[in-house]
């Protein structure tokens, strides 16, 4: 395959919500430069980038993927994400992996949430940001309208390179305000005269915008009251790159008016990986400048795995210098380990092409690769660079998964460690309280995905259901207790005798063990089974079957007989009298609390907090920022299990939060009384 120079790649990745046509967008793209002989469709389950099962069904796109053009001498990546949120971890991981974030706009839809999301991920980010308004070919589409609501709502302001002929089913092109040109799918031609004047102001709107970006521009700018060709191209492309300037161009990707303008205008005026220099690493763990170069220093980012049946796992890399080529060995800073490239290649959708190298500025597929994973840097072997880990969200969705059939049971970890590979953003972990194996991610249809995939792909039958509240016991008050364990059947007996102090600790402390046995009362050999009959009891709870914390058992008397005594004779005494004393020490449950932090927009704030007080959570602060207000709380996770789908509704889908674990507290005596109540039923 023919080899691009660093300033004639372009790196795009398509964010924005579902429906706003990104796909579709894409599948234009690749008909009209004849990357495709046939335009895909999403109803007809034939696109090139939704070729997953589960994607042709549903009739969108579930997961990142990617494909590539070639097209006025330039090759053009184009990364397509999941519109919908409970995806959107895939659009993170592929923000680093590209120069500019294409955020298609419905021109009739307003601004929806997930361009709103989008937006969000991409604040902070050093990366082109870059405004397409599609569907101009719908019913009350409205380019302007479309920018004010994203100008409005985000802080954003968009700057026209491109302006509509027409609109709604009268949209039949495009005006390039740069090259001054209407560019409609026949060809190109003089702007109309209705539009000359909105040319002229959206032409010196740009140039002022670009001045202001440059101290030498705007000198000049101010001197000429214009900027040449030359310096409007080159400052266009350093302002994108910076994130100073945000291009808004429009298109409709059903009719396909508009589409190639666009693309001209990927060529003409936005970075690439060398206007996108230097990068921000990390060198021995602190932060570096680094420039990128073909030449340079080995650098790429594994951003995304893609596990097929048949292939095995791919990695989709993008390499930022240097070059990689099949057979080359290479270090991996994160794992501390090394790994060998075998196959390569350039994806487009599900088809590859070989390659046996893939340099810098491009983006490609390894694959049967040993030790390399999803958010992995890929450096020379002896070399101290990494880059920055993109912040991942922190779950808000939780469900206990385990196989529907005994028989899938040996088989379905391994197949959920491949199907979760995909998705950094969902996790999978035994919770040591409840023995339960959780699944936790970003929301309900993401992982039912996991349920689909795990069957279709592996033959795994998987069930999800609501999972245990990883409550605590501890106790209020203190008491002694006593047991003596005695039996007699023909032969050697069991006997032992045990006194116990028993009272609270710190929260926090654990448990505590003390030995005050004096004068042999007990001998010394059996005061190990002693505490091992209090940590197996403490281990599988006493009043609700939860594990018990902050407790004090002190062992201060007892008795033994020569023979009839044992391990197990201590071990079992021991346990019945933690049992019998614990009962007297006001036992209550503990139960964990979140902190939670939630964002939504201002006019929703009344309801969201009526809310959180009907779900035992307290207020901690809020601050306004933008037009959006953080809502510090905490919340208990009985109540979080359920707050996702109740967040969406109070918000219209445009509420969102982060949690992290804050502290154990105790439970209320109504909720305490009912869940006991519960484990002794089942119990008996």
């Amino acid at each position: 395959m023919k080899e691009y120079h660093l300033n004639k790649l372009r790196n795009l990745l398509f964010m924005g919500s579902s429906g706003a046509g990104k796909t579709t967008l894409a599948e234009q793209i690749f008909f009209l430069t004849k990357t495709t002989s046939r335009l895909g469709k999403i109803d007809e389950g034939n696109t090139v980038l939704d070729f997953d099962p589960e994607e042709t069904a549903k009739g969108m796109s579930l997961s990142l993927s990617l494909g590539y053009v070639n097209h006025n001498d330039h090759k053009i990546n184009i990364l397509d994400a999941p519109g919908n949120p409970d995806f959107v971890g895939d659009a993170i991981v592929a923000i680093p992996a590209v120069e500019n974030v294409v955020l298609v706009a419905n021109a009739a839809g307003g601004y929806e949430v997930g361009l709103e999301l989008a937006i969000e991920q991409l604040d902070h980010k050093k990366v082109g940001k870059v405004i397409l308004v599609n569907r101009m070919d719908n019913e009350h589409a409205d380019f302007h309208k479309t920018l004010e609501a994203i100008h409005e709502n985000s802080g954003i302001n968009p700057t026209p390179i491109h302006l509509p002929i027409g609109k709604e089913n009268t949209f039949e092109g495009v005006v390039d305000i740069i090259r001054q040109k209407a560019i409609r799918p026949d060809g190109e031609g003089e702007i109309p005269a209705d539009l000359k004047s909105a040319v002229e102001d959206a032409r010196l709107h740009l140039m002022e915008a670009v001045a202001e970006t440059d101290e030498e521009l705007l000198n000049h700018f101010l001197e000429h009251m214009e900027l040449s060709d030359a310096q409007l191209l080159s400052g266009l492309r350093k302002a994108v790159a910076n994130g100073d300037i945000f291009p808004a161009f429009v298109c409709s990707a059903h009719t396909a008016v508009g589409v190639m303008a666009f693309l001209d205008a990927v060529t003409q005026y936005l970075p690439s990986p060398e206007d996108s220099n230097p990068l921000h690493i990390l060198d021995n763990g602190q932060p570096k400048e680094f420039v990128a170069k073909a030449d340079g220093e080995l650098l790429g980012y594994v951003f995304k795995l893609y596990a097929d049946p048949n292939m095995g796992d791919y990695a989709y890399v993008r390499m930022f210098s240097g070059s990689l080529k099949t057979g080359m060995e290479f270090y991996i800073p994160e794992k501390d380990a090394k790994d060998k490239t075998g196959n390569m290649y350039y994806m487009l959708g599900k088809n590859r092409t070989d390659t046996s190298e893939i340099r810098a500025g491009e983006i490609g597929a390894l694959v049967k690769l040993k030790n390399t994973k999803a958010l992995n840097t890929i450096a020379a072997i002896g070399s101290d660079l990494s880059l920055p880990m993109p912040e991942l969200p922190t779950a808000i969705y939780w469900q206990m998964i385990r196989a529907a059939n005994q028989s899938d049971e040996d088989k379905i970890g391994s197949a959920l460690q491949r199907v979760i590979a995909e998705d950094p953003t969902i996790r999978y972990d035994l919770n040591l309280e409840t023995h339960e194996n959780v699944i936790s991610g970003m929301g309900e249809q993401q992982l039912q995905l996991v349920l689909k995939k795990l069957k279709n792909r592996y033959k795994v039958e998987a069930m999800m259901k609501e999972p245990r509240i990883p409550y605590k016991e501890t106790i209020m008050g203190s008491a002694e207790s006593q047991y003596r364990h005695k039996k007699q059947s023909g032969g050697r007996g069991q006997y032992g005798e045990v006194y116990f102090r028993i009272k609270p600790t710190e929260r926090g402390e654990g448990f505590q063990f003390i030995n005050a046995i004096v004068g042999g009362v007990i001998p010394s050999n059996f005061i190990p089974a002693i505490e091992k009959g209090l940590l197996e009891t403490l281990e599988k709870g006493i009043i609700a079957g939860y594990q018990v914390v902050d407790v004090s058992v002190e062992v201060y008397y007892g008795s033994y007989h020569d023979v009839d005594s044992s391990e197990m004779a201590f071990k079992i005494a021991s346990s019945m009298a933690l049992k019998e004393g614990f009962k007297k020490c006001k036992p209550i449950l503990l139960e964990p609390i979140h902190e939670i932090t939630i964002i939504v927009p201002s006019e929703y704030m009344g309801d969201v907090m009526g809310d959180i007080n009907t779900r035992r959570g307290r207020i901690m602060g809020m601050e306004q920022r933008g037009k959006k207000q953080y809502l510090n709380a905490q919340m208990p996770v009985a109540e979080m299990y359920f707050y996702f789908p109740a967040l969406k509704s109070l918000t219209q889908g445009r509420g969102r939060f982060v949690q992290k674990f804050s502290h154990y507290e105790k439970v209320p005596d109504e909720i305490a009384a009912k869940v006991i109540a519960a484990w002794q039923d089942q119990e008996a």
